[in-house]
């Protein structure tokens, strides 16, 4: 029991300490980890080279894997670019077995005594981030000798020798790193057993080698959970990260096993942990070497695996959003923008087939409307969850004001998708009591819709592009519309006065030209949000 307690203690602190570590590096490179993303081309290599760095930010393959399927999910990635990027990560999660193998033990209370007294001397983000690593990189090598020393006294065991000398079946080894992973849900942490156990002497390189292919396979299962409910492109995405480790350890168990274990010896002859970490370091380098050539033969035939056409998102549904994505806030946040950017887009729709439904009479468009507005709701619900979650993520003080900027704009583009469904429900008046306008009347209606919509309109050309002399073009035409709508009401009610429009019309009208005006106000909104960000401070006088 005591041994039982002592490894899984020392394996949780492991864990905990290589998410806090991964953690720290993850904020104090967030911003660069999107431009990293960013630069990704059709080149596989490329994707290679930011698989492998942004693993070593984040200090998890798996965790990677499961952000470039919320990626190709969302679309933000492509299945040719996540490739590369699946196989660089697999180089980059090897950076931590290296680690363990400097046996820095004896630095690991410094670390954290260091850590924890940056973190409480300083209110600096960048500095809070720093002691993050610092702590996370003291409590791994804690975990780390709590494994080994509870695994010390198995050295004398009869029956754990045995079970040792049975895993000297290659197949059977294979098997036990594929179910340790699998259960640990990190191949890191299952290769830091091997480590301890190897520090005690309980193992050999000839043993920990088909263990160490096992834990590549067994990494996969993370990936593979990860994309259920996603659409095809992501599942395939996970499936290349599966066959690719399959069949780089079938190469190896079959053709290159003796010549690298030859190599690996040679290069640590006396240190069982080095020789484990170099093993797994050029197990995966030899292997994405070997298979990135035949990368698009992967795709191939996880295209043959997987058949059928790309899958068609439906017109309400989160395109752009996942909720792996969180894991990388910087990331999520661009695409939040984005999403939050194509909600805008299907409520302008909406507004201008409401004034064509209205103009025309035209009842199906007018239930198209009021669909359209369901999935406005929708898509008004699903991103406010989303962005929530997303305020809970490790973030700068910028990046959360950006977030509460968002739902705003998200509440006022929902307050303007209202108003497109109040002006379907007045065509459908209008059809229903067949109502006529004056001449005056539909020239007036036309020309402050065209302003109101060149309004909206600007209004996200703004949003996407954080372009603040665009916003400051919004202020000046929603004064425009203002004018307008003041103008128009006095007219129309001149005409009702002068019984050139029934009184009937003439409340249809006036509630027209209200929520034309209230469009414009909370584009008028939107764009003060967006000015919001060049200000660094809220902008007074926003409309409800």
């Amino acid at each position: 029991m005591d041994i039982a307690l002592s490894v899984l203690g020392g394996l949780g602190l492991f864990l905990y300490g290589m998410n806090l570590m991964g953690m720290g590096l993850q904020k104090a490179a967030g911003e660069k980890l999107r431009k990293l993303i960013g630069i990704l081309t059709n080149n596989r290599l490329m994707g290679v080279i930011v698989g492998t760095l942004v693993t070593m930010v984040i200090q998890s393959s798996s965790a990677t894997t499961v952000m470039v399927i919320g990626f190709v999910n969302t679309g933000l990635m492509t299945l040719s670019q996540a490739v590369g990027v699946i196989m660089g990560a697999n180089i980059g999660t090897t950076v931590t077995a290296q680690l363990i193998a400097f046996n820095l033990t004896d630095l690991a209370p410094l670390a954290v005594a260091a850590g924890v007294g940056i973190w409480i001397a300083t209110s600096r983000k960048r500095a809070k981030n720093l002691a993050e690593i610092m702590i996370g990189f003291g409590i791994l090598f804690i975990g780390m000798d709590m494994m080994s020393s509870g695994l010390k006294p198995l050295a004398d065991n009869p029956i754990f020798s045995k079970i040792i000398i049975s895993l000297d079946d290659p197949f059977l080894g294979i098997l036990t790193g594929l179910g340790l992973t699998t259960i640990v849900q990190s191949s890191s942490a299952s290769i830091g057993l091997l480590q301890a156990l190897a520090s005690q002497g309980l193992i050999s390189l000839n043993i920990a080698f088909p263990i160490l292919f096992g834990d590549n396979i067994g990494t996969t299962t993370t990936a593979l959970i990860s994309s259920v409910g996603t659409n095809r492109t992501a599942k395939r995405a996970a499936t290349i990260h599966f066959l690719f480790n399959l069949i780089g350890t079938i190469i190896f168990m079959t053709i290159l096993r003796e010549p690298i274990q030859a190599i690996v010896l040679r290069l640590s002859p006396n240190d069982v942990q080095r020789q484990i970490a170099n093993a797994h370091t050029i197990f995966n380098l030899v292997n994405v070497l070997i298979q990135l050539p035949f990368a698009g033969l992967l795709v191939e035939i996880v295209k043959w695996i997987i058949p059928g056409e790309e899958d068609e998102l439906l017109e309400g549904g989160l395109k752009y959003l996942d909720p792996r994505i969180i894991e990388t806030p910087a990331i999520a946040l661009g695409q939040a923008n984005k999403e939050v950017f194509r909600m805008g887009k299907l409520v302008e729709r909406n507004l201008i087939n409401a004034s064509k439904a209205f103009r025309n009479r035209d009842e199906g468009l007018i239930d198209k409307v009021f669909s359209q507005e369901q999935i406005i709701n929708r898509l008004e619900r699903e991103i406010m969850e989303y962005l929530v979650d997303l305020s809970n993520a490790s973030l700068t003080d910028e990046e959360h004001n950006k977030i509460n900027i968002l739902m705003n704009i998200v509440n006022d583009l929902e307050r303007i998708g209202d108003h497109a469904d109040n002006i379907g429900e007045l065509a459908q008046i209008f059809v229903d009591e067949r109502l006529e306008f004056t001449d005056d009347a539909m020239e007036e209606f036309d020309n402050i819709f065209g302003k109101g919509q060149e309004v909206l309109n600007k209004t996200l050309d703004a949003l996407i592009n954080v372009d603040f002399d665009k916003a400051r073009e919004v202020l000046l035409l929603e004064e425009e519309v203002d004018f307008l709508e003041q103008k128009y009401r006095a007219n129309h009610i001149n005409r009702l006065n002068k019984m050139l429009c029934t009184p009937s019309a003439g409340a249809v009208f006036l509630d027209l030209l209200s929520n034309l005006e209230r469009v414009s106000d909370h584009s008028s909104n939107i764009s003060l949000y967006i000015l919001d960000q060049l200000k660094g401070k809220d902008v007074k006088n926003k409309k409800s």
